[in-house]
């Protein structure tokens, strides 16, 4: 290239290129007011905050508040919680989501197909508040619709859904899955569309039947994307959700349906301990980036999954 097209260019692409970049700075400046400034506060975490005293003069705890972590029942009861029900939430919001979209992928009348496809991908985008009052309604023990059903149909005594901490997970559990499946059919779907067709023609010829092509064309080629999305969903193994709790659970089934997020919540806005719940928080936080980190590693080791 002549040497004065190249000079050209490097003037030219700076004019180019900053409207690019000015477009950038309003997510940069909310990035570091919302996400970094904020992390000074975790100061607070070592040491005896009191908000009258600031971080300047409040007295220096060192790690107390984090053994506290591992020394009050409490603590240790939300932790336990949380790995349950997000463990809970990571299987079947994996296994659930490839049935549906391999099932989903037999459909031959495309618009039924896609009609479907549509309705259990709606919950995606309705708020845990809209859907929180919803399930309160239909699972309430008096006048649910979900207990009028088990007593009429089948005889069964009233549930007390969000009551009673054993239901209570599995009712945190299913209405998860109900709310986020439609999403995940959605990226198998387009995984599945992506596979050769050739591979099935060859599996046909050799007298495969639907079946065994789904057990040894289909599945296999489902396996990469599905290492990634369950590589990715382990990083929030300590992450069970905080606007489904926090709508949903009460003091009934704090024992068996607080988590992390809103035990810090409570603690450190209702109680006032702030000193103790943001050491609960910058816990969470350090081993869910060592998690993070980890899964990556994995995602890239196994199937080659790149951030960018």
């Amino acid at each position: 290239m002549d040497p004065h097209v190249k000079s050209s260019i490097k003037r030219r692409l700076p004019r180019i290129a900053w409207p690019f970049h000015a477009m950038l700075l309003p997510a940069i400046i909310l990035a570091i007011l919302f996400n970094y400034l904020p992390m000074f506060g975790v100061v607070m975490s070592f040491q005896h905050f009191k908000p009258w005293t600031g971080f300047l003069h409040s007295e220096w705890a060192g790690l107390e508040h984090f053994q506290a972590i591992f020394e009050r029942d409490d603590s240790r009861q939300v932790i336990w919680n949380t790995f349950i029900i997000a463990s809970l939430k990571i299987v079947f919001i994996i296994v659930v989501p490839v049935t549906f979209a391999l099932l989903l992928n037999e459909v031959r009348k495309l618009a039924f197909k896609r009609t479907v496809q549509t309705l259990v991908y709606l919950p995606h985008f309705l708020s845990w508040v809209i859907l929180g009052g919803i399930l309160v309604d239909l699972l309430s023990p008096q006048s649910g619709l979900v207990n009028r059903i088990l007593q009429g149909w089948f005889g069964l005594e009233p549930i007390f859904f969000l009551g009673d901490g054993d239901w209570f997970r599995f009712t945190a559990v299913v209405s998860h899955i109900w709310k986020e499946f439609g999403y995940g059919t959605i990226i198998y779907l387009a995984a599945l569309g992506s596979i050769n067709p050739n591979l099935y023609e060859a599996a046909e010829v050799d007298g495969a039947s639907r079946w065994q092509q789904t057990l040894f064309v289909t599945l296999p080629a489902l396996v990469p994307i599905i290492m990634v999305c369950t590589t990715l969903e382990l990083s929030n193994i300590l992450s069970a959700g905080f606007d489904q709790i926090f709508n949903l659970y009460n003091p009934m089934v704090y024992s068996k349906g607080d988590i992390i997020d809103t035990f810090v919540y409570r603690v450190g806005i209702l109680d006032q301990q702030m000193s103790f719940s943001a050491a609960v928080g910058l816990f969470k936080s350090v081993v869910s980036l060592i998690l993070v980190v980890a899964v990556y590693s994995i995602a890239y080791r196994a199937a080659n999954y790149r951030i960018f």
